[in-house]
């Protein structure tokens, strides 16, 4: 199996038809996980949506340095191509970024294949909620955000459109990762200014 860079064309039939979220992510970076000719995999990074989620990573003179590991696709997921796929894609980053991951506990994740490919673990993502419309329960939060962006207020456009349709939902907690590219002094210097401290994985979080 051999990784290499990809084309957001390409990793298309993954991120949007294999990924359970199948909606695209922001995409600075995608690599795919081949098997001879045959894409099998896709990882893909960005820039986290959220400047909260950004700043609040090392502080917001770093947040240009914090990418996320938005979506890991695999067609048949079978053994060790998860962490074969991260940790070649890691090593294929620029030095100097604060790469930051989660594991959907709502999905039965728990981030084995970031803890196998040498992530730090740093507890639970915080409490949120998220928006919801009646009979469009299977659409991502965001998505449904999505349909008034720009909009001022938009969670008042919201109910203004679907009123009682419209509600909010407690989102699942996800386990929070992070990965520091490169190495020696510049690594180093990007782990001591992490906010979220490194805690002990435990199965029952």
């Amino acid at each position: 199996m051999n990784v290499k860079r990809i084309t957001r064309a390409e990793c298309e039939d993954l991120i949007l038809n294999v990924h359970y979220a199948a909606r695209w992510p922001s995409i600075s970076y995608a690599f795919g996980l081949f098997d001879g000719d045959e894409l099998i995999g896709c990882v893909t990074y960005g820039t986290p949506p959220s400047s909260p989620l950004r700043n609040g990573v090392a502080g917001i003179e770093l947040a240009g340095s914090v990418l996320e590991l938005n979506r890991l696709v695999l067609r048949h997921n079978r053994k060790n191509e998860g962490s074969a796929l991260i940790g070649k894609s890691l090593k294929m980053l620029p030095k100097g970024l604060i790469v930051i991951s989660f594991a959907d506990i709502s999905q039965g994740h728990n981030g084995g294949v970031y803890r196998a490919s040498n992530f730090t673990y740093h507890g639970l993502s915080a409490k949120r909620t998220d928006w919801k419309v009646k009979g469009r329960e299977h659409l991502h939060g965001q998505t449904i955000a999505d349909e008034f962006r720009g909009v001022k207020n938009r969670a008042q456009a919201m109910r203004d459109k679907y009123g009682d349709d419209f509600y909010l939902e407690l989102r699942p907690r996800k386990h929070r990762y992070i990965y520091v590219t490169g190495g020696g002094r510049l690594a180093r210097n990007l782990r001591s200014k992490i906010k979220y401290p490194v805690v002990e994985f435990a199965r029952n979080d």
